[in-house]
């Protein structure tokens, strides 16, 4: 018992900016099963969105009240999963071969192409969670934060790890799970659907298949992942998820 809230914690730890200390030593072998802790930590990164949405919105508008939600989560994850996002479009779009892409992945300024990603993702997701009627924000607040996060654990079970080297950036990740694990991430992830009706679950083919275009992509430029395609694939999906909602439950 104590080794699994040690793993939890380690989740904790490497996934967001929430100060905990480790029950043990820490190891990679901890990291890499913390990954299966993912869609949990949606539970938390989305508490505190949410959280901040619905006391904001007692004083002011919704949309300050979005703006400031969404700078509460990116506080709460220190920027890691939006950082990824900007290295990769910046990898993918100015390098050519697979070691250019790489060595761009290193490099901790951001480019035109990162900058641009993570203008558009951002000012998407404040457009799409404004389209939501004000008593469906909080409950897709939750959905897009923990829902997004099992698409990281997904790829990193079918993808292998595409090591940089030792003197990269790159934060720790974690490379391969097992297929247990991976059940594990599944059932925090899909758990959150029983809240609602039976038009929710449309939501899992979708996931699927934007977990299938993004395995084939960084399969197609670095032939397997690192830990920015993993944030990446975790923006990436949120902004499918909250777009899909708005059919979904329309």
């Amino acid at each position: 018992m104590k080794k699994e809230v040690n793993i939890l914690l380690t989740a904790i730890l490497f996934f967001t900016r929430i100060p905990v200390k480790l029950l043990g030593e820490y190891s990679n072998e901890m990291l890499n099963k913390a990954s299966k802790y993912l869609p949990f930590i949606g539970y938390i990164v989305a508490a505190i969105t949410a959280g901040v949405f619905y006391v904001s919105n007692l004083y002011f508008s919704v949309n300050i009240s979005l703006v400031l939600s969404i700078v509460a989560s990116i506080l709460t994850t220190g920027a890691f999963h939006e950082d990824g996002l900007a290295d990769t479009f910046d990898a993918f779009g100015g390098g050519w071969s697979k070691e250019q892409k790489l060595k761009i992945m290193k490099d901790s300024r951001i480019g035109t192409f990162g900058s641009i990603a993570l203008i558009l993702v951002l000012l998407l997701k404040f457009i799409l969670l404004s389209e939501y009627k004000v008593e469906r924000i909080i409950s897709v607040i939750f959905l897009s934060q923990i829902l997004s996060r099992l698409t990281p654990v997904v790829l990193i079970y079918f993808l292998k790890y595409v090591r940089i080297d030792i003197s990269s950036k790159s934060k720790p990740v974690g490379e391969g799970i097992s297929f247990f694990n991976l059940l594990i991430a599944i059932f925090f992830a899909f758990i959150s659907l029983i809240f609602f009706d039976l038009n929710s679950l449309l939501i899992i083919p979708i996931l699927i298949l934007t977990q299938f275009v993004l395995a084939f992509w960084f399969k197609k430029h670095l032939n397997g992942y690192t830990g920015d395609t993993l944030g990446a694939s975790q923006q990436i999906s949120e902004l499918i998820i909250l777009l899909s909602f708005l059919v979904i439950w329309n």
